[in-house]
């Protein structure tokens, strides 16, 4: 594990979220804070979690070597846990107050972080629903979505269906071409509306619930499209039996096996505020 840590920029001051915004994550299921980090602010922690990420990232295949998931982007998780730069900003108070003020309660915990860069040429990610992976028994979840660079469309920008969490859980389908198919029928019956930003500046955070029906494009620029994530969820939240192999894959891997009915409260899963 890192143990020297640079003089990052401490994230643990309050922003006010407008309830309006507010409001468009609860009619949404996502919505965009701008500008939550400074420039200064993303450029310390673009260079933290960059240089992380490539050191514990473990995809060597090509491209074209690699199944639709693979092709979507390299995904390195739980870089907090590693090293202690990265630690600042998953645990930062900043970051944890607007999840808990969009989801309307006191505190979250950790899931996970993830490290997601879309290669150039890297394929799309198909439409899916996170929660689909996720092993408790609340809809009080939230994941964070911030690009390190700036992007535009062409690198694969997230795309949502807006309205969608609303159904709950809709198909036992993993993120495949499967499931990209399925969910684009039901997104075109159900007409829901398809969201997208044109362009995100570094530091600026994209917000959506577990339930929240998203994808994003392939990758059609020369540039990395690099993005970190943190998923947080509401404390108090309990450990729900696993539906598939992948939530019992994530009970072991980021609840360390806790038993069904208890607490999601384990090690990885510290409360942030």
């Amino acid at each position: 594990m890192e143990t020297k840590k640079n003089k990052l920029p401490e994230l643990d001051d309050f922003v006010t979220i407008p309830q309006k915004q507010i409001e468009e994550f609860s009619e949404n299921g996502h919505t965009i804070t701008k500008g939550l980090l400074s420039p200064v602010e993303i450029a310390a922690y673009h260079s933290v979690i960059r240089k992380s990420a490539l050191k514990y990232n473990t995809e060597e295949r090509k491209i074209e070597d690699r199944d639709t998931y693979g092709k979507a982007f390299l995904q390195i998780m739980n870089l907090w846990r590693n090293d202690e730069n990265v630690k600042k900003i998953v645990l930062s108070k900043r970051l944890a107050k607007v999840a808990a003020d969009l989801l309307g309660v006191e505190n979250v915990r950790i899931y996970h972080d993830q490290a997601l860069f879309k290669e150039p040429g890297g394929g799309p990610t198909p439409w899916h629903q996170d929660q689909y992976y996720w092993p408790v028994d609340t809809d009080k979840t939230i994941t964070m979505w911030m690009p390190l660079v700036d992007i535009d469309v062409d690198m694969g920008m997230l795309t949502f269906a807006s309205g969608s969490q609303k159904k709950g859980n809709v198909f036992n389908y993993e993120i495949s071409d499967e499931s990209e198919s399925e969910f684009d029928k039901y997104v075109l019956e159900n007409n829901f509306e398809i969201s997208r930003a044109k362009t995100m500046k570094a530091g600026d955070a994209s917000w959506h619930t577990g339930f929240a029906i998203h994808n994003a494009p392939s990758n059609k620029s020369n540039t990395m499209r690099e993005v970190f994530t943190i998923i947080y969820f509401a404390d108090k939240a309990r450990i729900a039996r696993p539906k598939n192999k992948w939530q019992e894959n994530d009970l072991k891997t980021w609840l360390m096996n806790k038993e069904p009915g208890t607490f999601a409260d384990s090690e990885l899963n510290p409360l942030v505020l």
